[in-house]
């Protein structure tokens, strides 16, 4: 096996040395702390259980990210793509609260592969779940500490969302069942 260059050695301790000194730098400091917030406010929301705030909330924030971070047309497009879901969510909300509009939609997902637990996997369902796997390919890059609690909130915000919109099928669907 070939040593390492001491050249490349170099660099690297070089670059971590900055990347330290970056993270004790006031505007990093600020950054954190308007992090913190924001994590603090997302638990919140997850704690009140509303879920059309739940997707106002992810979809705020993933406009924003669309707005401010976009740097790659392979992220615009996944921020487009997960725009696109949280728009099909709320769609079906509309549809899950009218009950006469849902009984239609639980016999259309009448096969046992559209259906998960005796409810129908509509396309809400399908976009929630997408969402989560998107949040948890976020949560394994190169990501700081607070930006992963962050992603991990997001994450059991869209759960949150998924289990009242399962809530919502199982009332619009009571009367057929």
């Amino acid at each position: 096996m070939v040593a390492p260059s001491p050249v490349l050695e170099s660099l690297l301790s070089h670059g971590y040395i900055c990347f330290q000194e970056a993270n004790e730098s006031r505007p990093v400091q600020n950054l954190r702390e308007a992090r913190r917030q924001l994590l603090a406010h997302v638990r919140e929301v997850v704690q009140r259980g509303n879920l059309a705030q739940l997707i106002a909330m992810e979809q705020s924030i993933v406009r924003g990210d669309l707005i401010r971070y976009a740097n790659s047309q392979a992220m615009s497009r996944s921020l487009e793509a997960a725009l696109e879901d949280i728009a099909c969510i709320e769609k079906h909300m509309a549809i899950v609260t009218d009950k006469a509009a849902y009984q239609i939609v639980g016999k259309v997902y009448s096969r046992p592969k559209s259906r998960k637990n005796g409810l129908p996997f509509d396309e809400a369902r399908q976009a929630l779940a997408s969402h989560r796997s998107r949040l948890a390919n976020m949560d394994k890059s190169r990501l700081a500490d607070e930006e992963k609690e962050l992603v991990d909130a997001r994450r059991d915000a869209v759960a949150s969302a998924e289990k009242q919109y399962i809530e919502w099928q199982e009332q619009a669907l009571a009367a057929a069942l």
